[in-house]
């Protein structure tokens, strides 16, 4: 084990829209207020955030909105001789690394497929050679008209998609056309400008708790939600890895390509997990899983008062996951096997347990952060990590669990996958 290495500064860490100038052209829809989180998402990212709208659009929300937002003037008039002193649409045009339409109205893909430049959006989306990812938004009826699928067909090769959703609409019908979360929308904001470093790589992640029932209606579990893992999962897609995320219970969403498969218990991700680390070249083990599990759990809800004052629990010890991958390596005649990376949740001596389990369990790297600390642990957006391998440690500071994602496949993608025959012929795994 060498000595601790390089210490990663946050404005080193390897997040897609840091110092970007994303352009987000807001169209004339009920959604557009929904534009105000997804710029409050860019901004937070470190994106340098320009915003250019429809006349329709300032009929929803005041460009005052989004000049509070941002700091800068909103680009609204395509004959102003203030903002087109400068042929503002050219400049702001020029700016951008980026332009998200959000919402794209049926008019406004209608607009766009025909090549027009009728107002500050669609002229700004013509001048630019930057990447353009839309959002649309409309009734159901209309999104499922054939004029406009032949418009979003003929804006494909041009443009990438995201959305829309379906739900309830503010028009009152139920169905697809509502616009993309803000959050999925930045997910793919950040896929789009992500270095792609990690093509045709194939990345296995568990994430989130596992729940052990006792009876019917009670569980154990932890305080994991699954944030880091469900991180590094969009992650390595937005850096061009083909990824299939193990989920213990949780809330959380995530993008469409990115395979999933939803588990309960330990024994169900342990199932799981070995039925599809033969085919990836990396396993990330952020789940938080249980080490015991009920030995006989009740198959009915267990009555208060039949109960008693206290109330035995007879455990068993679930397998260690992480230790049965490592140990595969030692096995004679097998298959060179993924390259695994741990976490360690640890309240003190985070680098010396770390260590441990670095060697303990087989692993190629440890990753460890203090759950004790409010702004690092379970359930926060937020962490800070130490990652050790046998070259030595890096220490990454605080920083969004997103940031932390990209420094932590940082660290994996400089170890080349094993490449097996296994991995060669392993289907994708469907998404359940």
């Amino acid at each position: 084990m060498t000595s601790p290495t390089t210490n990663s500064s946050a404005g080193s860490l390897a997040f897609p829209l840091r110092g970007k100038t994303v352009v987000v052209g807001v169209g004339g829809g009920i959604a557009a207020y929904k534009a105000c989180e997804l710029v409050r998402l860019l901004i937070k990212a470190d994106a340098k955030v320009r915003v250019v709208m429809t006349p329709g659009a300032q009929k929803f929300v005041q460009p005052l909105t989004f000049q509070a937002l941002t700091g800068h003037a909103v680009f609204t008039d395509l004959f102003s001789l203030e903002q087109e002193s400068t042929i503002g649409h050219i400049s702001l045009a020029d700016q951008a690394d980026l332009m998200i339409i959000a919402p794209a109205t049926a008019n406004l893909l209608a607009r766009m497929a025909a090549g027009m430049a009728t107002d500050a959006l669609t002229a700004c989306w013509l001048a630019t050679k930057a990447p353009t990812l839309v959002a649309p938004s409309m009734n159901v009826n209309m999104w499922q008209h054939p004029m406009v699928a032949a418009n979003v067909e003929r804006l494909r090769p041009h443009v990438a998609f995201v959305g829309p959703d379906s739900g309830f609409l503010a028009c009152g019908w139920t169905g697809r056309g509502r616009l993309a979360d803000p959050d999925m929308i930045a997910h793919a904001a950040e896929r789009l400008l992500a270095a792609k470093d990690l093509v045709g790589r194939r990345i296995l992640v568990s994430a989130g708790p596992t729940h052990e029932p006792i009876d019917a209606v009670r569980f154990l579990s932890n305080k994991s939600t699954g944030k880091m893992g469900f991180a590094l999962a969009e992650a390595a897609a937005q850096r061009g890895a083909s990824v299939t995320v193990i989920a213990g219970p949780t809330g959380l969403s995530l993008s469409p390509d990115i395979a999933r498969i939803d588990v309960q218990t330990a024994q169900e991700m342990d199932v799981a997990i070995h039925a599809e680390a033969p085919g990836a070249d990396v396993v990330i083990m952020a789940a938080a899983v249980a080490d015991f599990r009920v030995k006989a759990p009740a198959r009915e809800k267990q009555k208060r008062g039949a109960l008693g004052k206290t109330m035995a629990l007879p455990l068993v010890q679930n397998r260690d996951i992480l230790a049965s991958l490592g140990a595969l390596a030692s096995r004679k005649g097998s298959s060179p096997r993924p390259v695994l990376v741990g976490f360690a949740a640890e309240t003190s001596n985070l680098v010396a347990a770390a260590k441990q389990k670095l060697t303990g369990k087989g692993c190629d790297y440890i990753v460890a952060n203090d759950v004790s600390q409010p702004d690092a642990g379970f359930g926060v957006d937020t962490n800070r990590v130490i990652v050790v391998s046998p070259r030595g440690t890096t220490a990454v500071p605080l920083a969004s669990k997103r940031e932390i994602a990209h420094a932590i496949l940082t660290e994996v993608s400089r170890r080349p996958p094993a490449k097996t025959k296994a991995a060669a012929s392993a289907p994708r795994p469907k998404r359940r």
